[in-house]
Order: C-alpha cells, then structure tokens, then sequence
C-alpha cells in the first residue's frame, strides 16, 4: 500500500516573490501567527508560543525557496545526492536559519517592538534529539553545505521519538531518561502523508510460474514522511531532511479490544511505535539487535522505495538511474540498502540479477567511520534470515558473485578470501554489513588521510587488493555557519573586519588573519572575546552544577563520546597527578586551570560510565580541597548536545583531542575548538594529522605514540606495569584511585579499571603518560606568555579553511557523486 502524489509539469513556474522581512512586516506576520495559528492574544501568550509564531514566519520563508528548489531540481532533470544515515544531530534550527537567511538583525528587532527577547526564545527550542555524536553532527553538517554549494539532496532518517537518551548524573553516575524534544510538537516539520511505504518482516519466499520471487512478509508496518527544510548560506538553496515515523496497519484489533484482549489489540502498534522511538536501542539482548536491524531495515526500505518512486516519477525507467541518483551510505547502519535495492529492483521492477547489480553498485556509495572491527556492524544469519528472509538470499547471491571474482584472480588464500566473505564462519555465522557496503558499492571513502590508509591495511586490506580503485579519502569538515558565525558571533565579525565580507562561503579567507596574529591590538581585541565566552561558560557551569570557576584560569575541554579509546580516563589520571604536584610544590607558579568533561556513554557501556564516574569522584575531591581552589576545578557537564557546545567550543582554550592513535576516524570537535581559537593537544590521530599541516607545527601541541607504534606494540607486546613502575607520578596517580581515595563509601569501585591498564593497556593510556604530562607542562609554560598564546590561538582560527564541510561536500560531488563541474 504505497500512496503516491503525481508530479505535475513546474517547468514554467516562476520564481516566488521575496517576501518583505523588516522589522514591521515580521512583527505583523508573527502577531497574525501567534492570533490564528496558535489562537493566543499577545497579552496571554507565553515564551513558547512566541516561539511557535516566530518560527512559523521564518519558515515562510524558507517554504518559499524551499518550493523553487525542488521545481529547478524537476527542471534540470540534475542528478540528486540522497543522504542515508542513522543520525542528523541538527540542534536547534531557528538560529540556523535565521543566521543564513540574513534575518537575524530585523527578526530581533521585530520581537523586541513587540516586547520579546529573541535570545530568550532561541534558547527555548528544543535540541532535535536526532543523533548521538560525531556521525550525525557530521551529517549535519553535510546537509547545510550541500544546500550553501548548490547539492540537490534529500537526507533520509529516522524520526526518533526520544533520541537518544537525556542524560542526568545522580551521585556522580549517569542516568538514562527519555528525550521528549518531541513533546510540544515540532513547527519545522511537515508530515507527508502521501508519501507512505509498506516495510515487511519475516514470513516466507515463493516463485509464481515464471519464477519471480514473492516474499509475503508476516508483519508489515507503514512508513509516513516528515520532512524538515534544510536552508543553504543566503538561501542558496534549500533542500529536505526526510524522517521516517513507523505507523501500524490498523492502529488497533477492534474484535481482540472487545474481547478483553485490550493489550493484545494493541501489538501492532506497540511495535510499530518501538521502530522509531529510541536511537541506538541497547543489543546486550536478543530482542535489542533484533531491533536494531528492524530499524535500519525500516528506514532503508523507505528510503529506497521513495527514491525509485521519485525517479520513475520523472523517467519511465530505472535504466538511468546510476546517472541521475546517487546513494552514500553514511557508516554500516544502512548497509542493508545495498541487498534492499537489489529486491526491488528484481522482485518489484522486473530486473535481472545481473542488471540490478550493476546498477547497485554505480548508484551506491559507501562511507566508513571506524576502523573498531565491533563498529562494522555484523547480524547472526538466524536473526537476520528471519527477520528478512529474501534479502538473506540476495546477500547469499552477492556472496557467490563476489567470491567467485575473487577467485579467479588466483591472488588471495583461503584465510583473505574468508576474510572477504560477506558471511563469517568464525563460530556463529554472521553477516558482516561492512563487506556488503563495500561489495555493494562504487566508492568507499574515509574520513581522514590517516584513516584512509589504515582503511586500505587494515579492515579493507583485502578488499582494497581487489577493487584498488574504489578507496578514496574524505576529510571531514564542518559549517562556519553554525560553527562560527552562530556559536562565536563577536569572533565572526572582528574576523570579518580582517578578512572580508564573504569567508562564510570561502572559509579560506580567514587566511588573512596571519597578518594580525602578532599584532598586539588585535591580540587584545581576540582575548577580549575569549574572555567573554568563557564568561558565559562559567554563568553556564554556575547556573547548571552550581560550582564557580574563574574565566581567568585556562579552561581546558574534553568533550565527545565516551569511549575507552578517546581517553578521557587518560586525561582524568593526568588531573589526579596534576593534582597531587599542585599540593605537594605550592611554590611553582603553576597555570591555573579548569578540566571540563561533558559526554554520554552507551548504556550498556560499563566501562565508559565508570569513567563517568570517576570523572566526577575527582571532581568533587579536587573542587572541595581548599589547597587547590584558586588553581585547578574540575567539571562534568551532564546532557552534552549540539547547543552545550555552541557554549563550550567558543569558550575552550585547550582542546582535548588525545584518543590512542590509529582509532579515531577522524573527529570533527577538533576542527571546531581551532576555528574559534583554542589550542589542540593531541596525538597523530584522525584529522588532527591534517590539522598539523594546516596551522603549522608551532601552533599545535602533538604528543605520544604514532599509530604504527601503537600497532607495533599491540603485535609485539609491551609491558604496562614497567612503564607504570617506571612513572612516579603515574604510579602515584593510579594507588590513589585504585585503593579508593577518590570513592571512599567504595574503595574497590576502580580496581578492574585500573587493574586493565596495569596488564593489558589496549589503549596504551599509561604507554602515552609521561608524553602527555610533558606536553601539559608545556601547555602551562605557553600559558604564562599571553602574547605567544594568542599568536598560536589566531593562527588556528586563520587556517581551518580547509576544514569546511563546504570543501567536503564539493570533492563529495566530484569525485563520487558526478553533480558538480
């Protein structure tokens, strides 16, 4: 039950008026707004309702252009980029679009004639709960670049009820609670009930009379769109976010309600809602991963069928469709759209194995976040053969082709060609969701020159042996918009005065700032700034935690994921040893600092949210311990999103960028904190070996082991407890939390943590140690000369023009996607 609209002829329709947007008008327009859309009087509305009715004349306007795009995109009969990722962490939009409209200054102006403060209001709107970290800021970013460099694109989703998760820490531990960003509604967004799929599971596979294979799904739900407009720089363009909200078939069993079965009558709903209402559902369990893979199949297959219907829609033919659509798989989640676009085009358009191959892979792309062999998803054949009976055939089918080419190249042994199966016969068969995007694409790209080439000699070695030409590289980048006209707005106008009008769509011209790096004026005038926004960070840590730190002393951040392989537990030991050096020689003159950590850990992840902990253990310790309150505070901001760190990142002096080298893909927080002038310390890790190319190596603080090293010392072996022996302050730092000076109520609670650095230290956080320290003490010294600071702190800012995501996105288009000259 697919429900379609027809695609009448816009070829001659004009182009929209401009709509009047002073001051006067946008005050009308939102009076008549708060009046007859929201049925409120001025005199009684509340803040939110303001919100409402300022966001729906804002949204006017970008409907306007919003329309024009899609009718020139029909037009040109252009190719179009379609964007499927598990997460869009977009945050708050009305800023965003107010910023690249150019309505900021009228718009504030009009709520103030009407007596309301726009930047109270902004901070009302809600964090879209659509994303975790990384991957779906990064797919943010991408959607507003490809709508600033003129991309057709449409981004496919999930419109998760609760996201995530909202992260409280009782007593120093997190707690999980739902996300209700969805709770008041959500103006941006309009359903598209026309746009509807069927997505099946289960059930069983036959051929009629002229073997065409029919798959009669035992459940079936119904796929509803909603879509969000994603506006461009200056309103270039605007393209389409598309979610997925699962719905029942019939919403409820009347005969089992009026039975008594009243839980019953409801199944189907129950498990229609649970497809889209949590991202990232725990899989410790069985029904977890069971759905998880029903999640990704549901918006996979929306995905697909919406893009096959547009397309023959506007062509009577899918012969073309290598050349006039282009698919990236954002990470493994949508893996499975490789075996779903060949069912449809077999099962559902008559195509022949060969044919609809061919095309998968011209029309598919696929892009790989990690090099963690847990990260490339895999499924139990049981589970996923059940769930999805024929796209297990399918998979069996790709298998024997690809295999069968690998083969006869007489190149590779029985291990690698193992290895290159998209079935793992290690144990329990699993289906291995890395090798079918791979196999199942024209293109894998990483993310960093460094994760490229470990691509090509680690996860993909094989693979990269037979197809040299598909692996390609991709830096990251991210959208001065946001990140810094948005987050840093004295910043971007005192950059302004210096480099132009226009390096919010030519980053690279904040190149001219070199000029002025050593200028002490202009180092006044960038430390004045700074100095503000750590002000603000502090009314922020005031008002959130209730503790004072000074925005005098170096505010040094670490915030990201929490994950053992990013080592916030290698900078916590660091603050533990920092801590007792502070104590023990008073007489240094010693830097003052405040540690900030803010992220979330999986729930399931123990080992992560007892670092959590641990954060906070040190943090109430050190922040009571009067010897040390004017030189060191600890802090951990809970429920880190995209709107903390529109707070944190322009605030930030030193950013923390110190995961064990060869295992962050690429980072995009590290871009962030150096556009708005803070200081890396890092290891030759993702981006930041780019970064170091970029700002030099003067401005940069790099430290500890090479990837080659790591993985040298990962074959060899190294011995842990020497390195520890041999680190007095090491050794020092990790008895006192091993034996519970920081959790005295339970002083074995950091025993097995602890106790894994001392055999193991898979993330070579005692190996790196004494690099780190050293590079801190360094850090201190470049501290106490203001004017060598802020000398390295303008050059970051100066040259990160490499690392927007409009830069991207273009070499995206051109090298992969065929949509720009």
């Amino acid at each position: 039950m697919t429900q379609t609209a027809p695609m009448n002829d816009v070829t001659n329709l004009p182009r929209p008026t401009a709509r009047e947007s002073d001051p006067t008008t946008l005050a009308a327009e939102i009076t008549e707004r708060l009046t007859y859309r929201i049925g409120k009087d001025a005199a009684a509305a509340t803040e939110h309702d303001w919100l409402t009715a300022a966001t729906l004349v804002v949204r006017d306007r970008i409907v306007d252009q919003w329309m024009h795009s899609t009718r020139e995109t029909y037009a040109k009969q252009g190719k179009r980029v379609y964007y499927l990722s598990a997460e869009f962490l977009i945050g708050r939009l009305l800023r965003d679009a107010v910023t690249n409209l150019g309505l900021m200054e009228n718009l504030q102006t009009a709520l103030s004639d009407l007596g309301v403060d726009y930047d109270i209001l902004a901070e009302l709107e809600p964090d879209a709960a659509l994303g975790n970290g990384g991957l779906g800021r990064l797919a943010a970013c991408f959607m507003e670049s490809m709508a600033s460099v003129d991309v057709p694109a449409y981004g496919y989703g999930i419109r998760y009820v609760h996201g995530l998760f909202r992260q409280d820490v009782r007593d120093g531990w997190q707690v999980e609670f739902p996300e209700t960003w969805l709770q008041h509604g959500n103006p941006w967004e309009f359903p598209r009930r026309e746009s509807s799929y069927e997505i099946g599971f289960g059930g069983h596979v036959n051929y009629d009379d002229n073997d065409t294979c029919i798959w009669t799904p035992r459940e079936r739900y119904m796929a509803e769109a909603y879509d969000t407009p994603i506006v461009g720089w200056q309103a270039k363009r605007v393209n389409t976010l598309r979610l997925w909200k699962a719905e029942p078939l019939d919403p409820i069993r009347l005969e089992a309600f009026n039975a008594g079965d009243h839980i019953g009558a409801l199944q189907d709903s129950n498990k229609a809602e649970a497809l889209s209402r949590v991202l990232y559902p725990a899989d410790e369990t069985l029904a977890g991963q069971e759905l998880r893979l029903r999640q990704e199949y549901f918006f996979c297959s929306a995905s697909l069928q919406d893009i096959l219907r547009r397309h023959l829609q506007q062509y009577d033919s899918l012969s073309n469709l290598a050349d006039k659509v282009a698919i990236q798989l954002n990470d493994t989640h949508p893996a499975v759209s490789v075996a779903e676009l060949m069912r449809l085009m077999m099962d559902v358009h008559g195509m022949a194995f060969d044919d609809a191959w061919d095309l998968t892979k011209r029309t598919i792309a696929y892009t790989n976040h990690t090099l963690l062999p847990e990260a490339l998803e895999s499924w139990a054949v049981p589970l996923f053969e059940r769930m999805l009976p024929r796209h297990m055939q399918i998979i069996f089918q790709i298998n024997a082709r690809v295999l069968k080419e690998v083969r006869v190249t007489n190149a590779f042994s029985d291990e690698q060609i193992a290895a290159m199966s998209l079935i793992d016969e290690n144990g329990e068969r699993r289906v291995r969701m890395g090798n079918l995007a791979f196999a199942g694409a024209h293109s894998i790209n990483g993310v960093s020159g460094l994760h490229t080439d470990l691509m090509k000699k680690t996860v993909f070695a094989d693979y990269h042996k037979l197809y040299p030409l598909r692996i390609n590289n991709k830096t990251n980048g991210i959208t001065p918009r946001r990140w810094l006209a948005q987050a840093n707005p004295d910043l971007y106008a005192l950059c302004r005065e210096v480099a132009g009008d226009d390096i919010l769509s030519d980053l690279d011209q904040l190149k001219a700032l070199d000029t002025v790096a050593e200028d002490a004026a202009f180092q006044e005038r960038f430390r004045a700034i700074k100095r503000a926004n750590k002000g603000k960070l502090a009314d922020l840590v005031k008002d959130r935690i209730g503790l004072t730190v000074h925005p005098d002393a170096m505010f040094d951040i670490q915030i990201k994921r929490i994950h053992e392989y990013k080592r916030q537990l290698l900078n916590i030991i660091e603050t533990v040893a920092l801590y007792d050096q502070m104590r023990s020689h008073p007489e240094r003159n010693w830097a003052p600092r405040v540690k900030f950590f803010a992220g979330k850990a999986a729930p399931s992840y123990h080992n992560a949210k007892l670092i959590i902990k641990l954060a906070n253990d040190v943090a109430r310790a050190i922040n009571r311990d009067p010897a040390v309150r004017d030189l060191l505070r600890v802090v951990f901001l809970p429920n880190y999103n995209v709107s903390l760190a529109e707070v944190m990142v322009p605030g930030a002096d030193l950013s923390e960028q110190i995961s064990t080298a060869g295992m962050e893909a690429s980072g995009t927080g590290n871009m962030k904190f150096a556009l708005n002038g803070a200081l890396t310390i890092g290891t030759l890790d993702g981006a930041n070996v780019e970064m170091k190319e970029n700002v030099g190596d003067d401005n940069i603080i790099i430290f500890g082991m090479t990837a080659a090293e790591v993985e040298a010392a990962r074959r060899d072996g190294h011995n842990p407890s020497a390195i520890i022996d041999g680190s007095p302050e090491l050794k020092q730092a990790l008895n006192a939390i091993e034996s519970g000076v920081f959790s005295p109520g339970d002083e074995h609670r950091y025993r097995d943590l602890i106790g894994g650095l001392r055999t193991s230290d898979w993330f070579m956080v005692a190996a790196d140690f004494e690099a780190y320290a050293s590079a801190q003490r360094h850090v201190d010294g470049l501290w106490k000369t203001p004017a060598t600071w802020d000398a390295m702190a303008i050059r970051n800012t100066a040259r990160m023009g490499y690392f927007s995501s409009d830069r991207t996105i273009r070499q995206y288009a051109r090298e992969i996607w065929g949509v720009l000259d």
